[in-house]
């Protein structure tokens, strides 16, 4: 049996911090997943429009199997830069892979697509990220709030606003997975004709609202998609685990939690998604063996898939897109 965590938050694996920071101005933000030390790292990218930093480092038969810290960012393109702040203020802090006397910070980064939602874009030749980035890294902490935070600011889900969303599942054996997402995907997450998060088989109590369908069709609403400008959507997450892995182990894992986009998204990896998720394994002592890493990746998608909806029922409605709990929930006591 697994049980969400104290927090619900992918924080409840043990050894990890998350920092967010926020231009409300831009309308934009960062993410910072931060371990406590140097942590196995992969990545799997599905979707058909990503935008990425660092990724080809995290391949099994790449040199660099660990690394510092993982950025989540708004801006597109812009945002990736991000991943330089987190890089100074790590090696500010003596933290990084040594290299002789050299220590480079390994901090990948994934990117959404935020740059039509309304917000004050203008920043002429010095974009926010990197400031973003350290202040992220200066409030990283093991409780953080939820919805229109860090990277999830300026997100957006289908026609309703998106945001940062996270969920954890611990079991009795001690095993601990955790997830978090910018949920700012192409496709809707809840169901046509009715106010079910397509995750809904996987909610934990009441979550994200509780809201069951009530014979909604299956399919496709595509007047409830966003953006079909190719590389103006995107779900970009990281899932974790208390497990030991070696690289490839976690980039199964990684491949698995794909799964938890899938099913709370409907339609997923798009062509004009960026879907990519990170995946961390904090553990000491023996790899796990292959079953464990079933079992790990089962409980990722899972968390992953909740992690996306409680993101969603989170946020408030910002500019144009409308939150959730303002659509469903308006003069009800959980609006």
């Amino acid at each position: 049996m697994h049980h969400p965590g104290p927090n619900n938050l992918i924080s409840d694996v043990d050894g990890v911090r998350v920092g967010n920071a926020e231009d409300y101005e831009v309308r934009t933000g960062v993410t910072v997943i931060l371990p406590d030390q140097s942590v196995t790292a992969a990545v799997d990218v599905r979707g058909g429009a990503p935008g990425t930093r660092e990724t080809d480092a995290l391949n099994p038969t790449c040199l660099v199997e660990r690394v510092d810290a993982i950025v989540l960012a708004g801006g597109s393109a812009f945002g990736l830069e991000s991943a330089s702040g987190a890089m100074v203020w790590l090696r500010e802090r003596g933290q990084g892979f040594a290299i002789g006397n050299a220590r480079v910070p390994i901090v990948p980064a994934a990117i959404l697509f935020d740059l039509l939602n309304g917000g004050d874009k203008e920043w002429g030749s010095t974009p926010p990220y990197r400031r973003l980035a350290r202040a992220a890294c200066d409030n990283a902490s093991a409780e953080f709030p939820l919805g229109n935070i860090g990277a999830g600011l300026g997100a957006t889900a289908g026609d309703l606003k998106g945001g940062l969303g996270s969920a954890s599942s611990v079991s009795r054996s001690g095993l601990q997975v955790g997830a978090l997402v910018a949920a700012n995907p192409y496709g809707s997450v809840v169901m046509p004709g009715s106010d079910a998060f397509w995750a809904w088989p996987f909610e934990h109590g009441n979550e994200f609202g509780g809201g069951r369908p009530g014979g909604s069709s299956v399919g496709k609403d595509f007047g409830a998609s966003g953006s079909s400008e190719a590389g103006a959507n995107t779900t970009i997450a990281v899932v974790a685990t208390n497990a030991k892995l070696d690289v490839a182990q976690a980039q199964r894992v990684a491949m698995m939690a794909h799964d938890g986009i899938a099913r709370a998204v409907r339609p997923a990896h798009t062509p004009f998604d960026g879907d990519t998720v990170f995946a961390l394994a904090t553990g000491d002592g023996p790899h796990e063996g292959a079953e464990r890493v079933a079992e790990i990746g089962m409980m990722a998608a899972d968390c992953l898939s909740r992690a996306i909806a409680r993101g969603v029922y989170a946020a408030e409605t910002l500019g144009d897109s409308p939150g959730y709990r303002s659509r469903y929930r308006a003069g009800t006591e959980e609006a």
